[in-house]
């Protein structure tokens, strides 16, 4: 069966193939190894170069099966020559292809020998394109981010490739117009926080960006624990990164009311990030002491004080707020 299945992937007529194709992905783990050892990357690749969905769905999902679990497949994959024709294939018009196409994408980059070679041939651009397809489903998405997450893992490819590639634009643009509670929104949310914290030239374009605080005070505000918790770090690094510059713009965003109760319910470590940050909007002396829990009586007030607030007042409110919460907190 197994020698039939590698004569018809290399000899056989259209039809032929196809069926191959089907039957490899029904093999063991052990069988997908000896098709590997014979080559069947090759014509199962030449198959994507066609203009027959069909022909390229299989061969697609061949692939997948084939470097499932095996990273010297995953590798044989690139080796073979697959990268531009995968790249070709996410500007399909058939939505299934694409989606395999990116599925096929987020296992090789799993290989960490393959990394380079990915970020290398353009992908990412591509990548952050897709991001905000309107054409693009959830799972796609899902499985993008998941994507440029492994490729963000290695060090060398984070500022000359992903900085330069418009990736961190097409996060928070993916951020601002999702349901702030998806989980979307805590992968791409949580991709951009380890990327900025990864590179300062990553944390600079962030920050420049318009509407990126607002961003994510409204995740503060909205998002899951996760989210929460990962918005919260990305805006305490911006804050660090120039106070003087950034904090006057973070007060006037609204922060407050969902940093303060972040401090009391978020996830341990937002509780201690939320904190840092109230720290540090109101003075740089008291920066990184230790503090303690806030009662929820404290923070009701506190936020009936800024609802109520309005204009100018607001900014002077929120103000007056931060120094008496942060006065609490360093007790």
């Amino acid at each position: 069966m197994e020698k039939e299945v590698v004569e018809n992937l290399w000899n056989g007529n259209r039809d032929t193939q196809i069926q191959a194709a089907v039957e490899l992905r029904k093999f063991t783990r052990k069988q997908r190894h000896n098709l590997a050892e014979h080559g069947v990357m090759v014509p199962l690749i030449s198959m994507l170069h066609s203009q027959d969905y069909e022909a390229i769905e299989v061969s697609l999902s061949a692939l997948l099966s084939l470097a499932f679990g095996s990273e010297r497949n995953k590798s044989r994959i690139i080796k073979s020559g697959a990268l531009p024709v995968l790249l070709s294939l996410l500007h399909c018009q058939s939505q299934t292809v694409v989606e395999l196409t990116i599925a096929t994408l987020l296992t090789i980059s799993s290989c960490n020998a393959n990394r380079v070679a990915i970020a290398s041939s353009g992908a990412i651009q591509l990548l952050a394109q897709f991001l905000n397809n309107s054409t693009s489903s959830t799972q796609s998405q899902l499985d993008t981010v998941a994507t440029l997450h492994n490729l963000s893992t290695c060090q060398e490819i984070i500022t000359p490739f992903i900085v330069s590639s418009g990736v961190i634009l097409s996060l928070l643009e993916l951020i601002h117009t999702s349901e702030k509670s998806s989980t979307l929104v805590e992968k791409a949310i949580g991709l951009l926080e380890h990327i900025v914290s990864s590179s300062e030239s990553a944390l600079c374009e962030a920050a420049s960006i318009g509407g990126a605080v607002r961003t994510l005070v409204e995740t503060i505000e909205d998002g899951s624990f996760q989210s929460k918790e990962h918005a919260v770090g990305t805006l305490l690094l911006i804050c660090q990164s120039c106070r003087d510059k950034y904090r006057g713009m973070i007060l006037k965003e609204g922060v407050m009311p969902g940093l303060l109760q972040l401090s009391v319910d978020g996830t341990w470590r937002a509780k201690n990030l939320a904190k840092n940050l109230l720290l540090l909007l109101r003075d740089c002396s008291n920066y990184g002491s230790s503090s303690k829990q806030v009662n929820h009586g404290f923070i009701e007030r506190i936020m009936e004080e800024i609802d109520d607030a309005e204009g100018e007042e607001l900014a002077e409110t929120t103000l007056r707020l931060v120094e008496e919460m942060v006065a609490k907190l360093s007790i």
